[in-house]
């Protein structure tokens, strides 16, 4: 997304189509009428959450798996709905979504996503890596509708329309804290729900796997964060959390390292952090620079230097 684009207004299922196919992510879409569909988006930068502004006819959007096949980086979208009702099916789940909500679609796996009628929503675009360094595996997550009418998911929708209203006004210094803070509330409404921990945890296994991702996901940024220490704050042997993470197909330290690695990155990419590359890696826990850099390399494709480098272009001709 640029970071303020004005308001297009568009004609026709094509140009919508490949309009939000460039926002978001490959769709297909669905009308009743294909040459006189019509539809308006603005779209705001903030760091690395995008936001979006649509207005557009009843339609059906289709994510195909072959639409995310050679993708590597996937995001979730919240969409939130203001005029009518939308629908929503990804994978066993199929979800309702009123005006006062929200839902989360998941960009790796096939979903469809309706409304009848005319409709205005705020859409709002962020990083799997990021929500699932705060909150854990996010394939438990899609499809999910939220009620925005109380507690941490009504403060997060307020502070949403909030940092619209005042986005044409603030630099992108303030609007990437914007983004950050609308990620961190996004990310404690979904840890206030109880369906997050319910879902796909019936089990005392899963119970005490949820368990451990919390607590190391509290505690990132502590040096001395180990295995040991997380089965004796969960109250639970070491072997029998080595197993819970092996049904996972990660090991404990490799789920610890590719969190702490996501939030190194996070800031490495953002204007707001002045520190050095070396600053960054001890805040999130890692005491050898030099691990650091070979771990982050294997993980993203590139040096931590060269990610701040790039960051630093871009905000600067941004």
């Amino acid at each position: 997304m640029t970071s303020n684009q004005a308001t297009r207004p568009l004609r026709g299922k094509d140009s919508w189509q490949q309009t939000v196919s460039e926002t978001y992510f490959p769709l297909e879409i669905e009308t009743r009428d294909r040459d006189n569909f019509q539809g308006e988006m603005r779209c705001w930068s903030l760091g690395a959450v995008g936001l979006s502004r649509i207005q557009c006819d009843g339609l059906i959007y289709r994510r195909q798996k072959r639409h995310f096949l050679n993708e590597a980086q996937s995001t979730l979208l919240i969409a939130i709905p203001e005029d009518d009702e939308v629908q929503f099916i990804q994978g066993e789940r199929r979800t309702t979504c009123k005006p006062g909500g929200f839902v989360l679609e998941r960009s790796d796996a096939p979903y469809e996503y309706w409304h009848g009628r005319r409709n205005r929503q705020w859409v709002m675009k962020v990083p799997t890596a990021s929500v699932r360094a705060r909150v854990g595996a996010s394939e438990r997550l899609g499809g999910l509708a939220f009620d925005g009418s109380g507690g941490v998911a009504s403060f997060f929708l307020s502070s949403l329309r909030n940092t619209a209203h005042h986005i044409d006004l603030i630099d992108d210094t303030a609007r990437e804290a914007a983004g950050n803070h609308l990620l961190d509330l996004l990310c404690l409404a979904i840890l206030n729900d109880d369906r997050v921990l319910g879902s796909n945890n019936s089990s005392i296994r899963a119970a005490h796997l949820a368990r451990a991702e919390q607590f190391i996901r509290e505690n990132l940024k502590a040096p001395d964060l180990s295995p040991q220490g997380v089965a004796d704050a969960c109250g639970i042997s070491l072997r029998y959390l080595q197993r819970l993470f092996f049904e996972t197909d990660q090991s404990i330290n490799g789920y610890i390292r590719e969190r702490r690695l996501n939030r190194c990155d996070e800031e490495l990419r953002s204007a707001l952090s002045k520190a050095t590359v070396a600053e960054i890696a001890y805040r999130w826990g890692f005491a050898d620079q030099s691990q650091f850099s070979k771990h982050y390399k294997a993980r993203f494709g590139r040096t931590p230097t060269a990610t701040r480098k790039e960051a630093g272009r871009f905000h600067k001709d941004g």
